[in-house]
């Protein structure tokens, strides 16, 4: 879907990009991480045909983006960091307004509204003025304009931006119904966000890319001696009796698990990290389940992502010192 061959982009004599090179299939959704300044939103802009490349090759649907950007725009769907909202238009009004921009049709206007209005939870607010609107509902008629002419390409530059918790939950929820219809590429420093609706992560720092790859993939390169997956757990014993060491050769003994660690107490549960090869949530729960325990709590290591982050970062920074 998208090729990017040593690409570039300066301000001036400042480097703002590259050079860059990778790939990502159709049907992908990526994730792009970094610290401010790292050349997240100058790579977005590039692919949205919103900046020209300094240097360098943006091929995008077998598209030159440098030779024929308003072709790729064509396939292309952009929420920027500040969406290009008009306060004073009404939702249904400014979505109509953004399809004929993008070339549709009268009629295939009137045919794609409700279904876009049903996707972005936009229907019971479709009459009103947009500046009446909260700053959650502003992003999902954001997502909306960027949506309404079904492209191909969906690029989201931090999407959850001043959201509250409820708003980041409909968000994300939001981006995995688009996942479905679309390759998307998505920006965010909230990085659980990242980790829960992308399928592989391309981390900048200082313009160039550090690494690429699923989450997993990463943290085998910066802990090549833990499971690529940390399970958390809480878990109530069927019985009193060194229930502690059963549950750890319970748990030790399922398949891909290599290494079961204590994490203290949760009220009656006693709470373990089981670091794995795959993700084995399921067969883990079951197993427990069916051997007469309580299962309490479940869930990924919330810390992964950071801790990879961090590391690479830190360490890009030290390479290049």
């Amino acid at each position: 879907m998208i090729r990017a061959e040593n690409v570039s982009k300066y301000f001036g004599a400042k480097r703002a990009l590259g050079p860059v090179s990778f790939e990502i299939e159709e049907g992908e959704t990526v994730g792009f991480l970094g610290l401010n300044g790292a050349g997240k939103t100058t790579a977005l802009r590039i692919f949205a045909c919103d900046l020209r490349p300094s240097a360098g090759t943006v091929v995008v649907g077998n598209i030159d983006a440098v030779q024929k950007p308003h072709e790729v725009r064509k396939l292309v769907g952009f929420l920027p960091e500040n969406p290009p909202l008009y306060g004073d238009m009404l939702v249904r009004e400014y979505l109509q307004f953004a399809g004929r921009v993008r070339g549709m049709s009268a009629p295939a206007l009137k045919k794609r509204m409700p279904e876009v209005l049903d996707l972005t939870d936009l229907t019971e607010v479709q009459n009103d003025m947009i500046f009446t609107l909260s700053h959650g509902f502003r992003q999902r008629v954001g997502v909306a304009q960027a949506i309404v002419h079904e492209p191909k390409l969906l690029i989201l530059d931090e999407p959850t931006r001043g959201l509250d918790p409820v708003q980041i939950v409909e968000m994300r929820n939001l981006v995995r119904n688009l996942k479905k219809k679309h390759t998307v590429l998505i920006s965010s420093h909230i990085l659980t966000e990242i980790s829960e609706t992308c399928d592989r992560l391309l981390m900048l720092g200082d313009g160039e890319i550090l690494a690429s790859g699923t989450e997993e993939s990463l943290l085998s390169k910066v802990e090549p001696n833990a499971g690529s997956w940390r399970i958390s757990i809480a878990v109530v014993p069927k019985a009193e009796d060194d229930r502690e060491a059963a549950l750890k050769k319970l748990l030790t003994g399922l398949s891909g698990v290599s290494e079961v660690k204590d994490s203290g107490r949760e009220d009656d549960a006693l709470a373990f990290e089981v670091l794995a090869e795959r993700d084995i949530r399921a067969e883990l729960c079951r197993a427990l389940v069916e051997g007469g325990h309580g299962v309490v709590r479940i869930g990924g290591s919330a810390r992964n992502l950071e801790n990879i982050f961090l590391k690479l970062v830190h360490g890009g920074e030290r390479a290049r010192n």
